[in-house]
């Protein structure tokens, strides 16, 4: 009686709809569609999922095998610098070079872990001066770092364009740069040369 005349016709339009009756199995990931399969049905479609579970075991593991392997030659060659094995970002002569002239010099950058404790640890005595000294060793081992970076990124383009005009030198200052932000003996790969020697 109170019932709208649209849902009327709705409901209508269902009860004539064709119901599918399909025979094959239910894919998870489609919209339903059809009725739900009998029990039987269902625990058969299981079994036989369970059965070939096994080769996707074998081939997981074997999988996860293959992955932990790779991983493990290239930890080695980042601690070695084996080129055959290093991840994508560092491989080539490009990004062995930028390496290789980061590490051959000595960067403020590489030593602002150190200071920055310093510094906090002078922030925090409740000494006016001694907190004013640490707010401007902030302001000038920040500025130190920018200048530095900027002459090391000077420099390296230079060396760059001269030694590989014709290879694909992107990204490779920045590469650069965020290595020289690293304390040196943490740095990955492990430096090959020494301080001073010529990339």
């Amino acid at each position: 009686m109170f019932r709208s005349r649209a849902k009327d016709e709705k409901a209508q339009a269902a009860d004539k709809a064709p119901v599918n009756f399909s025979k094959q199995p239910r894919d998870p990931q489609a919209p339903k569609g059809r009725p739900t399969p009998k029990r039987s049905e269902a625990q058969s479609q299981r079994r036989s999922v369970a059965n070939t579970s096994m080769t996707r075991k074998e081939a997981a593991k074997r999988q996860r095998e293959e992955r932990r392997s790779a991983l493990e030659r290239q930890r080695q060659a980042l601690a070695s610098g084996d080129e055959r094995y290093l991840p994508a970002r560092d491989k080539g002569p490009v990004r062995r070079f930028a390496r290789d002239f980061v590490d051959s010099r000595f960067n403020i950058a590489e030593f602002f872990l150190p200071m920055a404790v310093v510094i906090l640890v002078l922030s925090m005595v409740r000494v006016a001066a001694l907190q004013n000294i640490a707010l401007l060793l902030w302001l000038v081992v920040i500025v130190l770092i920018v200048l530095d970076s900027f002459v090391t990124a000077f420099r390296l383009k230079k060396q760059l364009n001269e030694r590989f005009a014709g290879e694909n030198r992107r990204g490779a200052v920045a590469y650069a740069l965020m290595r020289s932000l690293q304390m040196r003996r943490l740095r990955l790969p492990k430096p090959q040369v020494k301080r001073g020697e010529r990339p």
